[in-house]
């Protein structure tokens, strides 16, 4: 039996490719994923809920919009590097926004993205989950 720590998918990365190497859009790509499973962890964890009360509660952490947001929250903590490819992502070329997302936030849900999947290739899981926690807790009062 796994130990409640241990990865359960661990990041694969095609032979001689540094995460720093990948595109940011392939970043975002895998990035999307494991932040929608830590948010899905968390509300799992913090409240039994319905499926439905479940997908709804988790809208609130992975839209466009809440993505952009917390990005925002991120920047003042980030190093250069991971500022950097959180910079590369936003600027990236990613396609078209969805309809029921402002473009702008898109492009920042995609900086975020692209760096979730950077740390996560880079196998930097206390930094990711740092992070991610911020998600979670109270925004900090404005002053």
């Amino acid at each position: 039996m796994t130990e409640l720590n241990q990865a359960v998918i661990a990041p694969l990365l095609p032979d001689r490719v540094p995460a720093s190497q990948l595109s940011p859009i392939v970043l975002a790509y895998i990035g999307d994923a494991v932040f929608e499973v830590y948010v899905r962890q968390h509300l799992i964890a913090s409240a039994a809920r319905k499926p439905h009360e479940l997908h709804r509660a988790a809208t609130r952490y992975v839209s466009a919009a809440a993505q952009a947001k917390l990005l925002q929250r991120w920047m003042p903590l980030l190093t250069e590097e991971e500022a950097d490819i959180a910079r590369r992502g936003r600027n990236s070329k990613s396609g078209q926004a969805p309809k029921n997302a402002d473009p702008v936030d898109y492009r920042h849900a995609t900086g975020l993205e692209s760096l979730v999947g950077y740390l996560y290739y880079r196998g930097e899981r206390d930094r990711l989950e740092q992070l991610i926690a911020l998600a979670f807790s109270e925004e900090p009062a404005a002053e």
